[in-house]
């Protein structure tokens, strides 16, 4: 049987419209790769993989979490600005290296690199001791940091991560100067507390709280008021220190992304942060949902940039 010229036609524009249309309905046809910047164990590292779970039944595919730790997360901000925009290769972002990497260095991106798709939670930073420490409060540890300049060592999971600028923030408030040693993450930090090599972890609330009153004690929580999570931890201002620092975690793809792919993840994600159950294990990992959508997000963090940017001017925390 043979077909008309304009019957052939007609099937040839048909084949050709539903070519034309494949891509905005068949993504995502393969894995998602979930970078993360910080070694496993970490808050960072857990709230990536209880998302990818999740993330996986909103889009129908799989979603790999690749841990690729150094430098503070810029490498692997810096490969996933570099890789290609079609929605396969995401990041999950911590607030503020996300903002303070670029401020403080060449650090292989920018803010401008970078779709932003939603920042998902909060996780306070905290000031940790080993159970057996000497420190029993603050105000010990800051007795102790007066009379002994650079003798109490201070571990954070990186220069220029929430953790050191915690840090660099209650030096200017209580006039004291700690040893800082920055690690690859905070499983790596958590051991060498424990091991008795580092004196105070800078470690968020939720990556300490499964430990509190065990092995490790909460000295104190950089956020406005106690967290709903951790009720006994008090906060650096009821000690009399002004700090209110966090961890931010948020999810973006390389900068170009088709608004299709950025929109159906965007609204992936948002479903995400509604699901009772995601919340629920944050709950359980002692993390505080903070929902933003992307647009959103992004313009918050501009006004983070000029924070960050005013800190720098007056306290530079890279010598």
């Amino acid at each position: 049987m043979f077909l008309s010229c304009k019957t052939f036609a007609r099937a040839a524009l048909s084949v050709a419209g539903l070519c034309a249309a494949l891509p905005a309905w068949a993504w995502p046809d393969r894995p998602i790769e979930l970078v993360v910047g910080f070694a496993p164990g970490g808050g960072t590292d857990l709230t990536a993989r209880s998302l990818a779970v999740f993330l996986e039944k909103e889009l129908g595919t799989t979603v790999v979490v690749q841990n690729k730790p150094g430098a503070s997360s810029a490498i692997a901000l810096s490969y996933v600005a570099r890789a290609k925009p079609d929605g396969y290769t995401l990041a999950m972002t911590n607030m503020p290296g996300l903002v303070s990497l670029p401020i403080e260095r060449k650090a292989g991106f920018t803010g401008g690199d970078f779709t932003y798709l939603a920042n998902l939670v909060r996780d306070p930073s905290a000031f940790s001791v080993s159970s057996d420490s000497p420190y029993k409060t603050l105000e010990a540890l800051v007795a102790a940091a007066k009379e002994r300049p650079d003798a109490v060592s201070y571990g954070s999971t990186g220069v220029g991560t929430d953790d050191h600028l915690a840090l660099v923030l209650f030096q200017a408030q209580t006039g004291t100067k700690l040893n800082h040693v920055p690690y690859n993450g905070a499983g790596p930090l958590r051991s060498s507390v424990l091991g008795g090599h580092t004196v105070i972890g800078g470690l968020n609330l939720g990556e300490v709280m499964p430990y509190n009153g065990k092995n490790m004690r909460v000295l104190a929580q950089a956020s406005e008021k106690r967290s709903p999570l951790g009720p006994d931890v008090p906060t650096f201002k009821e000690l009399g220190v002004n700090l209110v620092f966090a961890s931010e975690r948020g999810i973006v793809a390389p900068k170009d992304l088709p608004a299709d792919v950025s929109d159906k993840l965007r609204r992936a994600l948002g479903k995400v942060a509604a699901n009772p159950e995601f919340q629920a294990q944050m709950k359980q990992q002692f993390t505080e949902m903070d929902y933003v959508d992307g647009p959103q997000w992004q313009e918050r963090l501009k006004g983070d940039d000029a924070r960050l940017r005013q800190i720098w001017a007056q306290t530079p925390w890279v010598e």
